[in-house]
């Protein structure tokens, strides 16, 4: 396993580039790896949804009074 060294413009600063390359050279441990990733980020989603559904709802307009009209 090789290390390199890498520049990133993001707050990472290289730790993203170089887990993708370990995560190659892993192999079966990489794959799990991977399936981690994503159902770590579905947890993230499904928090983002139940969290974008909630204000949602506390947004909804009162219902106003009837005011008649002459």
């Amino acid at each position: 396993m090789t290390f390199h060294k890498y520049n990133c413009d993001c707050g990472c600063m290289g730790l993203g580039p170089a887990m993708n390359d370990l995560k190659k050279e892993m192999g079966v441990a990489g794959d799990h790896f991977r399936a981690a990733h994503l159902e770590f980020l579905k947890g993230i989603r499904a928090f983002v949804d139940n969290r974008i559904e909630s204000l949602s709802k506390q947004q909804e307009p009162d219902k106003g009074t009837t005011v008649p009209v002459e």
